[in-house]
Formats: structure tokens, C-alpha cells, sequence
């Protein structure tokens, strides 16, 4: 019998596969589900840094995100209605007494001010681990890179003071030079790295002339860019890594397995063919565990790496012009 199981922050988990934070994660009726069809973990829906400023501090202001949007102080304030602190807390709660895998909260933050404190109340509820969605967008033209990337480094600088559950850090792409700063990343003592955050992506409506959400869910042809990278840095940090956006199957799974990742994130794969899909994916895991004679995830983890592969300058490779000669 092939066996799944696996440690990812320090947890044990019996599957690799990851449910993604989302809206398919906010009920207990889900998050029952996708105990029941052998998830690893799950990542419950993120509560936004703005929502805990409106529910601790009673106001809200731009003046502490650099990415406010249109009509953003609208959405938050309903959202935090809806879902307020307390409600997280508890689910946090039911969520660790109904069920058998760990609990990852979540929290989108953009800055380190005033909320951290508030991740003590995480921890205190039961959650296994915390993850820090963390996308700070570099628009401004007279703002150096650093200046950017610093926040990182006080976003995990200061929730590191108030908790001793594990921290995962889910990031973009949007660094000048991103191997280096996830290495740094790693170095300050974070369990996990997961690359990479899927966020809002503006569209234009040409009939309504509005600005419309683009491309909600992810698709199958994503993954080559989170397995570039997990192949890449596989081996060269002081932490777990995890893979995101693309993985719609279970080969998906494999590859970034394959590449180096500790554990795999699913989430537009369940929202497009239901928490049912769970099923299928593990399925085909053991499949191809099977076939390929492989009885332990640690068999193969990272044999197709950039550091194991014996082609590692593939994963480098960013023309096409040995793909296309010839064509024109």
C-alpha cells in the first residue's frame, strides 16, 4: 500500500494535498467534507487585516494599506458583518473538535500595524498553524522595491512575538529578485512558504464600462510557474515549502512533488468540480505511486528538482527559441 502521509510545519498530515483558504472553506458542513475525503489539511477562508481594524479599532482608513481599491471600505465593512471576529474564532474552534486534520487560520494583511495582536486569539482558539497571506503591490513609481519587501519582514517579525504556533507565508512573484527574497524569507524562522497567492486582477467591461474581476479560478497551464519555482529553490532554504495555483488533478500534485514541494495547495479545481473531486486526485497519487514503484512521498519528493534533475538548466530557460526554431 502506497502511503501519502507526510510533515508539513512540523505537522503531521496523512495527505499532502492542502484545501486552499476560499470560500469553500468558511462552513463546518465543507470542512467536514473535506475531512471525510482525505485532505492533508485545511486553510480556513482569510480574515483581511482590514476587517480586524474595523471590528478592534471601530474605524476604517486607507492611510494604513497601499492597496486600496474602489468601494473597498464598503465591501470590508459588510464582510466584517457578516463574519466577525468572534464567528472566526469559533469556527477555529468547531472546526479543531469535529475534526481529524490540522487547522491552518488565515489572515490577509498587508501591513504589520496594529492587527498582530490579534493573532494571539488565533492560537488561543486551537488552530494548528497560522498562514499570513501577504501581497503588497509594488504600484508606486517613486517607492523603491525595498521599501516594499521590508513589510514582509515586519509582517512575520511581528506576529512571531505573539504566537508559538507554526507561521506559513503565502506570497507573489512580484520581487525584483525573487530567489533571493524568498531565501531571506526563510531565514526568518517561518515553518512554510507558499508559492504562489492567487489575488484580484482587474478586467474592463467594454459594454458597461466598469472594472470587472478577471479569471476567478486558476486553470491547468498555471502550474508551470509555481513549479519553476519550487523546483528552483527546493533544497536552498530553512523551510517547508508548499505549492499553489494551477494543481486542478492529481499529476498535478505529482509534479510539484517532483519539483520539491512538502505539500500542495488545491482550491479552483474544487470550486469547478466540487470537494467530491478530493477523491479522484488521491486516487491518481496512489496510481502513480503504485506504477512507478514508489511506496513513501519521500521516495521521490524532489527528484525532478533543479538541484536532481539532470537537466537543470530547464527550469532556467525563458525564450523559446529552441521550442520555435524553424517556425518563422
Amino acid at each position: 500500500m502506497t502511503d501519502l502521509s507526510i510533515t508539513y510545519m512540523g505537522l503531521p498530515l496523512r495527505s499532502p494535498v492542502i484545501v486552499g483558504s476560499s470560500g469553500l472553506t468558511k462552513s463546518m458542513n465543507n470542512l467536514e467534507e473535506i475531512d471525510a475525503r482525505g485532505a492533508g489539511a485545511v486553510v480556513l477562508k482569510s480574515l483581511f487585516e482590514e476587517q480586524i481594524k474595523v471590528e478592534v479599532r471601530k474605524v476604517f482608513s486607507y492611510e494604513d494599506t497601499q492597496t486600496a481599491y474602489t468601494e473597498a471600505e464598503d465591501y470590508i465593512s459588510n464582510y466584517a458583518r457578516e463574519q466577525t471576529l468572534d464567528e472566526y474564532l469559533n469556527l477555529i474552534q468547531e472546526a479543531k473538535n469535529k475534526l481529524s486534520i490540522p487547522v491552518i487560520a488565515s489572515i490577509n494583511c498587508t501591513t504589520a500595524k496594529e492587527w498582530p495582536a490579534f493573532a494571539k486569539n488565533i492560537e488561543k482558539a486551537g488552530a494548528d498553524a497560522l498562514e499570513l497571506n501577504v501581497f503588497v503591490l509594488p504600484s508606486q513609481v517613486d517607492t523603491e522595491g525595498k521599501i516594499y519587501e521590508q513589510t514582509y519582514f515586519d509582517i512575520v517579525e511581528q506576529v512571531k512575538k505573539e504566537i508559538n504556533i507554526p507561521i506559513s507565508l503565502k506570497i507573489s512573484s512580484y520581487f525584483s529578485g525573487l530567489g533571493n527574497m524568498v531565501k531571506k524569507l526563510s531565514w526568518t524562522g517561518v515553518q512554510g512558504i507558499v508559492l504562489f497567492n492567487r489575488f484580484f486582477n482587474p478586467d474592463i467591461d467594454v459594454d458597461n464600462m466598469r472594472i470587472k474581476a478577471a479569471h476567478l479560478y486558476s486553470n491547468p497551464e498555471e502550474i508551470s510557474f509555481s513549479l519553476r519555482w519550487i523546483a528552483i529553490l527546493s533544497g536552498q532554504l530553512q523551510t517547508d515549502l508548499c505549492a499553489s495555483t494551477g494543481v486542478h488533478d492529481g499529476k498535478g500534485v505529482v509534479k510539484q512533488l517532483l519539483a520539491g514541494a512538502k505539500a500542495v495547495q488545491v482550491c479552483s479545481t474544487l470550486y469547478l468540480n466540487g470537494l467530491a473531486h478530493l477523491d479522484p486526485i488521491h486516487k491518481e497519487i496512489h496510481q502513480w505511486m503504485e506504477t512507478n514503484n514508489y511506496e513513501k512521498i519521500d521516495d521521490f519528493r524532489g527528484k525532478m528538482s533543479q538541484k536532481m534533475t539532470q537537466n537543470p538548466a530547464a527550469f532556467l530557460r525563458v525564450q523559446f527559441m529552441k521550442h520555435f526554431a524553424g517556425i518563422e
